[in-house]
């Protein structure tokens, strides 16, 4: 049987070894060969190789070869530098062929341009666009002004040069009070007159005087321990309350009540209303009390004494609920923030001479500054967050500091005597301190309420020196 149709057919070569794809397919190769065609060469200093003129495969090998070397060459140069002293290995099977020095360049490739460098504001997340609704560029506000001189002084005879008293204080109806030697006197800051109020006598002497919140009432501490309440538009004597065994130099008002600090080591909590001289007495202190304030929303009491102690009492408390132990003299500027809850700052004596803030809320010390010199007085101003301080020993300066950098705006001075008494006037802008010098000078320390245009009532324009009496 013939078995030819069974049988299998030659096969010839182009059946059987090449693959014919179809037009519509893209040809993929197993070898990966780098096209240069987006590279751009003159950055590197090279020439653009030519295009391919059907030259034969050696010569396209050489210029491939050339090309691939200087590239190498430039980007070792460039990523290594050129004074590593780096041979590289060559290749053995393989000739190197001579490659034309490349054009200078720079070896820092990665350098940012100085017309791409972008801003710290360009990093932040929430940007910082100018042209961005709502989004503007303020300048820089300049420091604000402090007048170096006073601008009015008052000659006070035999006002004390005692560190432990407190004789001058301002009303909220625009009335200082001052006490001299046995006598107290009021000034009229509206007007520039003068009364005498009292007279205690030649065997007692004025050692504090505080004006009630209402502006109405002025309770004067005496060398005797005694504490009177005089009402001030009548001109009369409303009272006299005892309990104290020594004199009386530290008065501090908590809305009605009245509470007195002595030598006697005690504080005295007073109901002018009350039958009796006191309610409560507070014990803590060693020494003689010669600092007190009431915060502004009457619910703690800040006590200094010269036993170098500062102690909190609430309303209702007999011992103090919370004492500060780190001066080291005499704590006589007390003086509570208007604007924060809780804050407090105290001043220290010769040997301590550092201003304290304090967090009561919290029981906590915030920060320090050593002032150089002994602090006699602090008071917050009421239309920004600045502060104002007098010292003694040895500079007798006077201080406005922005809290809370502590940074100082102005430094006053004028006084020849410790600057021992401090008063803030009712609209905030004006301060007058008291010195052993025997004067009283008013100066323009701090800013203007808000959104206030008006000059101070006080009387700027009343320049010169008179006497308080």
């Amino acid at each position: 049987m013939n078995d030819e149709s069974s049988s299998p057919k030659p096969t010839t070569p182009s059946s059987l070894n090449y693959y014919h794809p179809s037009p519509s397919r893209t040809i993929y190769s197993d070898r990966f060969i780098p096209s240069r065609s987006a590279s751009n060469f003159a950055l590197f200093g090279l020439s653009t190789p030519p295009p391919s003129d059907g030259s034969t495969n050696a010569d396209n090998d050489t210029s491939s070869s050339s090309s691939s070397a200087a590239y190498t060459a430039l980007l070792r140069k460039a990523l290594f530098g050129s004074d590593l002293g780096v041979v590289p290995p060559s290749t053995p099977d393989k000739k190197s062929s001579p490659v034309a020095t490349p054009n200078p360049v720079n070896r820092n490739i990665f350098r940012f341009k100085s017309e791409t460098r972008q801003s710290l504001h360009s990093l932040s997340p929430f940007g910082f666009d100018d042209q961005s609704t709502g989004v503007t560029h303020r300048p820089a506000k300049a420091p604000r002004i402090v007048p170096r001189s006073p601008y009015k002084v008052l000659d006070a005879p035999a006002l004390q040069d005692d560190f432990y008293l407190n004789l001058v204080d301002w009303s909220s109806h625009n009335v200082l009070a001052v006490g001299l030697s046995n006598c107290v006197y009021l000034w009229n800051a509206s007007s520039s007159k003068v009364t005498k109020l009292c007279d205690l006598g030649i065997d007692e002497t004025v050692c504090s005087v505080s004006w009630s919140q209402q502006g109405t009432t002025l309770a004067v501490g005496t060398s005797n321990g005694e504490v009177q309440i005089w009402d001030v538009f009548g001109c009369k004597k409303v009272r006299s309350m005892e309990g104290h065994r020594s004199r009386v130099g530290a008065l501090a008002w908590n809305s009605s009540m009245l509470s007195s600090g002595s030598r006697d080591k005690s504080v005295l909590h007073r109901d002018p209303r009350a039958q009796q001289d006191f309610v409560s007495k507070l014990n803590g202190h060693k020494s003689e009390v010669c600092g007190l304030k009431w915060s502004y929303d009457n619910h703690q009491l800040a006590s200094g004494g010269n036993d170098n102690r500062l102690f909190i009492w609430n309303q209702h408390s007999t011992q103090p609920v919370l004492k500060y132990c780190e001066h080291t003299a005499a704590v006589k500027a007390i003086a509570w923030s208007p604007h924060l809850y809780g804050l407090l700052a105290s001043g220290g004596g010769t040997a301590d001479r550092c201003i304290r803030f304090w967090n009561t809320t919290t029981n906590s010390h915030l920060s320090c500054v050593d002032t150089g010199s002994q602090v006699c007085n602090l008071v917050w101003s009421k239309n920004g967050n600045e502060l104002v301080s007098t010292h003694g020993y040895s500079q007798n300066q006077i201080v406005v500091w922005r809290y809370p950098n502590m940074s100082k705006l102005a430094t006053l001075t004028g006084h020849t005597y410790r600057v021992l008494y401090l008063a803030i006037s009712p609209d905030g802008q004006t301060i007058v301190t008291g010195a052993g010098d025997e004067t009283l000078r008013f100066w323009n320390a701090f800013p203007s309420p808000k959104f206030q245009n008006t000059e101070s009532e006080i009387g700027a324009s009343s320049f010169g020196r008179t006497y308080i009496r």
